[in-house]
């Protein structure tokens, strides 16, 4: 998939120029799958069946002249679960060129995540049979929503999803539907919602993958049952007064300047935290930032400090490495850890249980 930045474009434009497209595509082995033009946002995207990149540029070059700003390879069951289709829609021709098929569909999304305690620290805490019944009404609830509210559900696993919308209205009706659905059961899930929208490139060489890394990166900020929107969303979103935004207590905005503290904060430790090297004073400065400037900042929007931000940080991805088959040797230097006594120790803390009867949990 590319993007294209062409302000000004304007559907018909993108539709001429995808024509083009296919007209000279055999000659560089390419084919052409569909487009999606956002007249707002001066962005075109082309998804291409290539070889590699070099046939995508020249192709273009020859067909109109075109550059691509960015060029990233893609699933297509990814591209069809986040935007919903891989090939152009039907029905669509222009009124005197019925060989020119014009549709106007921004591939512009608001996503949103969901993310729960961990099942085996839920089991820990309440129990298998109770732990296995909440699961199941927060899969069945949430999904029951993502339906009704017209979400394209892109990733699910037992603790989180993935969900795309076109409609920031539909998403944020759907997440409040679902915490008020959960209710109680929210707060002993530790439910958590994080609302982002962006384009399907950007910085990322994954598809939408900044903007559904800030939406997590929200979703760890969260209380237990709270929805936290993205500075984008608060902008978009015409509120009509029925989910009631504005109780802090459910919902919380971030703004711009704190949204990017936050992005450096989390790309910083996601940089770092295999270093058993990095402490908070390196942490200060990888951030351009003094120990007390950083204390402040960290404290303020996450309600931890540095040195306990990066211990969760590292806990939480001593999760996932688990889940591969890492020993637990191999999990605790992996994840920055200095001994696996003490990794022990914090990950018994943190989830209540061992990391070693975790491990068995698992297989």
């Amino acid at each position: 998939m590319d993007r294209h930045n062409v302000p000004g474009i304007e559907a018909k434009a993108a539709a001429e120029a995808h024509r083009a497209d296919m007209l000279v595509q055999d000659e560089f082995g390419c084919r052409c799958m569909t487009y999606w033009v956002d007249e707002e946002r001066g962005n075109a995207f082309c998804l291409i069946d290539a070889p590699n990149i070099d046939a995508v540029t020249k192709m273009h070059d020859k067909a109109h002249g075109l550059v691509s700003n960015e060029i990233i390879q893609v699933n297509s069951n990814v591209v069809e679960a986040f935007l919903g289709r891989i090939q152009d829609p039907k029905g669509y021709a222009d009124n005197h060129d019925s060989t020119l098929k014009v549709f106007n569909d921004p591939a512009f999304r608001i996503i949103l995540v969901a993310e729960i305690l961990n099942p085996i620290s839920l089991q820990q805490q309440l129990g298998k049979d109770k732990a296995k019944q909440l699961l199941r009404l927060y899969n069945e609830i949430m999904r029951n929503q993502i339906r009704k509210n017209e979400g394209r559900e892109v990733e699910a696993e037992g603790e989180g999803f993935i969900v795309s919308f076109i409609s920031v209205t539909q998403a944020v009706n759907c997440a409040v539907a679902a915490q008020k659905g959960l209710h109680v059961a929210g707060e002993l899930l530790n439910l958590r919602i994080g609302l982002n929208a962006g384009m399907p490139i950007d910085k990322s060489k994954d598809l939408f993958g900044d903007t559904v890394k800030m939406a997590k990166y929200l979703c760890s900020l969260g209380k237990e049952n709270q929805i936290m929107m993205a500075s984008i969303i608060r902008e978009i979103y015409k509120d009509d007064g029925k989910n009631n935004i504005n109780n802090k207590n459910n919902f919380k905005w971030i703004d711009p300047i704190d949204e990017n503290f936050l992005q450096l904060l989390f790309d910083t430790l996601s940089t770092n935290y295999q270093n058993h090297q990095f402490d908070v004073e390196r942490f200060g400065k990888k951030m351009i930032m003094s120990k007390s400037k950083l204390y402040r900042r960290c404290t303020a929007i996450t309600n931890l400090s540095p040195n306990a931000l990066l211990r969760e940080f590292r806990l939480l991805k001593s999760l996932d490495l688990l889940k591969t088959g890492r020993n637990i040797s191999q999990t605790t230097f992996d994840c920055g850890f200095n001994s696996p006594s003490y990794f022990t120790k914090c990950f018994q803390k943190r989830f209540g249980i061992s990391p070693l009867a975790y491990l068995k949990e698992l297989s």
